[in-house]
């Protein structure tokens, strides 16, 4: 199992984007258009923490894996992703990120939280960016057939797995995770959502879809017509997702669920990546705020969960992604060159 007491600084590649692709928005809507394919998944359903909803678990396999009934783990390591909002498998962070685990010859997985992956939310309770009830639960069912288990996460996603690492210290099922653009302060993060241009430009976006999904559940007349009525996300977090979830109010939930409390408890290597022109994530976390096992890594741009680059040579770039002088590897290969770090067993592939 990997240390956290590193001898030497993580010191990967700079992120360094031409002048003309430094806008932080830019780098936050572009890189869609820059994902390569779909991977062939391989789709397993579980239930949920609350035995409500079915979640589906989507694997990349680095080989076919035959699970024993003996009781004996697959040994070959297993990343994790943890998606944001409105996320998926299908999300282009998640497929830039699947083939190159599977270039290291790592097993990968997206852990779709409730109501994602195109399976709908039976229950009561839907995306809580806090619940790392659900992440340990989503990592025990994992830990029934793999012995080594490293989490990404992603935006929100991110925060929950970076709380998590800090909440259960040294019992999270991680041996270490990465997290990329996450709001681990979620009141600062809502805040900077009001902003003029995030406001205009992404909430229609984000929002949009998780209206539609709670309007198909089975709710109240008056939360149909209080969830029609909202114009920013926290007014639709202070309506429904708080009081879904047992909140007193948006605060409440904001408060509760933000991870930056809890960095100072991470036992297990904890790399968090942030861009400081993230239009998004609010306060970040200072060496201050973080145990030793943490590592941060600030970049001045990347936009949220951009980091789109350009390539004017790519006569010796291997993608499996359309040929263009863009491409969004470089937190793909930042998060596995943070596990190569750590001490994760590659075994590349050609």
């Amino acid at each position: 199992m990997p240390t956290s007491k590193l001898t030497k600084p993580f010191s990967p590649a700079p992120f360094k984007p031409p002048f003309w692709l430094t806008n932080p928005h830019l780098q936050s809507i572009l890189p869609k258009f820059f994902a390569p394919k779909t991977p062939n998944y391989r789709r397993v359903i579980k239930q949920d923490s609350l035995a409500e909803t079915d979640i589906a678990y989507d694997f990349y396999d680095a080989y076919p894996v035959q699970h024993a009934e003996n009781g004996a783990l697959e040994q070959t390591p297993l990343i994790v992703l943890f998606h944001g909002m409105e996320g998926s498998s299908d999300s282009h962070y998640a497929r830039a990120l699947a083939y190159q685990i599977h270039a290291q010859g790592w097993h990968f997985v997206v852990a779709h939280f409730r109501s994602c992956g195109g399976i709908p939310a039976n229950g009561k309770v839907f995306y809580n960016a806090g619940d790392t009830s659900e992440v340990h639960h989503m990592l025990e069912n994992l830990r029934e057939n793999y012995a080594h288990i490293y989490g990404v996460g992603v935006s929100l996603g991110g925060n929950a797995l970076a709380k998590y690492m800090g909440e259960y210290d040294d019992e999270a099922l991680c041996d270490g995770a990465a997290v990329i653009s996450a709001p681990v302060d979620m009141s600062s993060a809502a805040i900077t959502m009001h902003s003029f241009l995030s406001h205009r430009i992404y909430t229609p976006y984000l929002l949009n879809p998780i209206i539609k999904k709670a309007l198909a559940n089975e709710i109240t007349a008056d939360e149909i017509a209080a969830i029609k009525a909202v114009k920013r996300i926290s007014d639709f977090d202070n309506i429904f997702t708080a009081p879904r979830h047992g909140y007193r109010s948006k605060n409440d939930y904001y408060h509760s669920s933000s991870a930056l409390p809890y960095l100072r408890n991470v036992t297990r290597p904890l790399l968090l990546i942030s861009a400081k022109d993230d239009p998004f994530i609010g306060f970040t976390a200072t060496p201050n705020d973080v145990s030793d096992s943490v590592t941060i890594l600030d970049t001045a741009h990347g936009g949220h969960i951009g980091y789109l680059r350009y390539r004017a040579d790519r006569s010796n770039v291997k993608t499996p992604s359309k040929k263009s002088k863009f491409d969004i590897n470089w937190i793909p290969e930042t998060v596995s060159a943070y596990f190569n770090h750590i001490g994760v067993p590659s075994n590349k592939t050609k």
